[in-house]
């Protein structure tokens, strides 16, 4: 029957057990972990036992002549790195058994467990009390990621991050002797603790200990109604001059509604699918709360900005999107209650590898990146086939009516935010996609070093402000691809990096919880 043996710490399921081959990997088919046992905890207490066992049998010889030295925790299991999967992991603790949603009336919140993924958010949170965190759409990504690096999603130009929510988090720490507690820090602490807090809002996961609790104040209504819009442009019809005016429009219109409260596009969300023209279809999505006065109005207000100065007629979608699969053939503006709209976008495929990038702009893409972007989208020969996009996700609204420094989340100026996708089967190596995407983030930011680097070291020609921990990418680290001089660090986190490093000091003294970009003291 293989190793099943429950414990305080939880479920613990060893290598002969057959969920073991499930459980020692990622949504990521790139990465894999050989680890001696992964604990499934259903409690915070068994989470801080699972983390005393673990700590207490650290040096311990695997048996194979090699000390695995790392504890790494799982959420939804979406890291785009090896943070949590690799051969050097000892132990997993997965939290997808602490899933609750529940009202906290002792703390005036909501309090939602790390396990819980976005589809728990939709059936618990949305179905029980009416609010909405806004957050990601993909339907399996797990709270306990998402969130500490800040996370976003279609809902965040109206209502802002998930951080500015954040009202508490429940931390299980390793202190400098290894004994481990749970300490619950709110936004309302001071000192360290209210310094583990802030961590927390931005400062990406797998960095000071085990988050088991979250708890949220003031979260906002769900829409009644969205609008919601899927087309794009025939790759057949698209030239150089129409591929640039389309980066232009898109990129212009969220410069020009940068989203003031009076602004009246303030809630609009825009995707931009600049996918590989061995696709059929550049795409264009597009979401607006359908109660906001004279809804369809500004829609569609919206669509012929984005398509003026074409001279390409705008079709529906004509192939699925990776996450998207439920919006081919939707192309007029249609209302839909907010919760069938979030179940269009929760499509999910974990049988590709990827390699994923990002940036964030603060001002339209200047040309140098559109001519990257068509090189590399449109440059290569008819016959080559490439599972990549480009998606350029709209920013700013009420996501930067947050000042800098309140939390982690540093990038509160932008209004475009990038994620550069390729993927490819999980039979072939990839080697030829990962030199693909690295060589097109190259080109793109190759007048700053290779990377969007921040301010103050961006400028008004290049308005990069910096990268997504959210979206991991280890080459940030490499000089290879980063001449920069610009750190991985300052990249994520620009000027906010050494708070970090203070709490790191002070919560995980022994560095327990490290990766290969985790916060450094």
């Amino acid at each position: 029957m293989g190793e099943r043996v429950e414990d305080p710490g939880g479920i613990k399921v060893g290598p002969s057990d057959p969920r073991y081959p499930a459980l020692r990997r990622g949504y990521n088919p790139r990465w894999y972990a050989d680890p001696a046992y992964v604990r499934l905890v259903a409690s915070p207490q068994q989470a801080r036992e699972a983390l005393q066992q673990a700590v207490d049998e650290a040096g311990h010889d695997s048996g194979e002549g090699e000390v695995r030295d790392r504890i790494t925790v799982r959420s939804g299991g979406h890291c785009y790195e090896n943070f949590v999967c690799s051969p050097d992991v000892r132990v997993i603790i997965d939290m997808s058994l602490m899933n609750r949603i529940y009202p906290d009336p002792e703390k005036d919140a909501i309090c939602i467990e790390a396990g819980a993924t976005n589809a728990d958010l939709r059936k618990q949170l949305y179905l029980k009390t009416g609010k909405v965190l806004p957050g990601g759409s993909c339907a399996t990504v797990g709270v306990g990621g998402h969130v500490p690096a800040g996370g976003f999603g279609l809902l965040s130009r109206q209502f802002g991050l998930t951080v500015d929510y954040l009202y508490a988090v429940e931390v299980a720490v390793v202190d400098d002797a290894g004994k481990v507690r749970l300490v619950t820090a709110t936004a309302d602490s001071t000192g360290v603790l209210g310094d583990l807090w802030w961590a927390h809002t931005g400062g990406g996961g797998g960095n000071f200990g085990v988050l088991t609790r979250l708890w949220f104040r003031h979260l906002p209504d769900a829409p009644r109604h969205v609008l919601l819009t899927a087309g794009g442009w025939k790759w057949n019809s698209i030239e150089r001059e129409s591929f640039a005016q389309i980066i232009a429009n898109y990129g212009g219109f969220f410069d020009r509604h940068r989203g003031g409260e009076d602004d009246p596009f303030a809630a609009l969300f825009g995707i931009l699918l600049l996918t590989h023209r061995s696709k059929d279809t550049i795409g264009l999505i597009a979401q607006l709360d359908a109660d906001i006065p004279h809804a369809e109005e500004l829609m569609n207000r919206f669509l012929r900005e984005i398509g003026q100065d074409l001279g390409v007629e705008r079709h529906a979608l004509a192939h699925a999107y990776g996450e998207y699969p439920a919006l081919v053939g939707l192309h007029a503006p249609t209302p839909l209650p907010w919760d069938q709209v979030d179940k269009l976008f929760g499509g999910t495929d974990n049988t590709r590898a990827g390699k994923h990038k990002s940036a964030y702009m603060r001002g339209p893409l200047p040309e140098r990146h559109v001519e990257a972007l068509w090189t590399a989208l449109a440059g290569e020969h008819p016959a080559i086939k490439r599972d990549a996009v480009v998606q350029i996700d709209s920013y700013g609204s009420a996501i930067n009516r947050v000042a800098a420094g309140e939390t982690a989340a540093s990038q509160r100026d932008s209004i475009l935010k990038l994620q550069h996708q390729v993927y490819w089967p999980v039979s072939v190596n990839g080697d030829d996609q990962l030199r693909w995407i690295r060589e097109l983030y190259r080109d793109m930011y190759r007048d700053t070093g290779g990377v969007p680097v921040n301010a103050p070291y961006a400028s008004a020609a290049a308005p990069t402000d910096g990268c997504y921990i959210g979206y991991p990418d280890v080459d940030l680290s490499d000089p290879v691809w980063n001449t920069s001089e610009v750190p991985w660090s300052t990249l994520y986190y620009g000027a906010d990096y050494s708070r970090l490093q203070d709490a790191k000091r002070v919560w995980d003294p022994r560095n327990v919880f490290h990766h290969r970009q985790s916060v450094r003291v």
